[in-house]
């Protein structure tokens, strides 16, 4: 795989620094971690939905956290005193992880639900006022009407 070098990008910019570490997370896409598995969804025009299997893990084992626009879920499961029992194989993974999510600007967590296994988080994307699209009205008389917007 190809590395690049951001270096020169970096002498010669400012307030950029975001966009070059994900950028560089994007390079070293081999080293992003498989576990758990997840799925992203779109569930309506600004809400997204993401669902992570964790299965074996209760709401006390898991961790959800946004900072700086990253989503972080973390999963730590704590042993069970009462369950003392020798494992003759185990196949459902429970190791402990740590999973990473880049939000956009807007974009928010507004809830989440463990059910079945599998960990869901509603997000939904808030578009500020002054981003929304506006209708600007035309009138038949121009030189009144940019006299009537100044005056507003």
């Amino acid at each position: 795989m190809r590395q690049y070098d951001l270096a020169p990008l970096y002498r010669n910019t400012v307030g950029f620094d975001r966009l070059f570490s994900m950028l560089d997370q994007l390079v070293s896409v081999d080293a992003a971690p498989s576990y758990p598995p997840y799925n992203i969804e779109r569930t309506g025009e600004n809400a997204y939905r993401i669902s992570i299997a964790v299965a074996g893990f209760t709401d006390r084992d898991l961790t959800i956290e946004v900072k700086e626009n990253t989503l972080s879920v973390r999963g730590e499961r704590k042993p069970s005193e009462e369950r003392k029992v020798d494992v003759l194989h185990q196949g459902i993974a429970a190791r402990s992880f740590d999973r990473r999510f880049q939000l956009a600007d807007g974009v928010q967590v507004v809830g989440a639900a463990l059910e079945n296994g599998l960990l869901h988080l509603d997000l939904v994307r808030e578009i500020p006022e002054a981003k929304k699209p506006k209708l600007i009205p035309i009138s038949s008389n121009g030189a009144q009407a940019i006299e009537a917007q100044k005056a507003a």
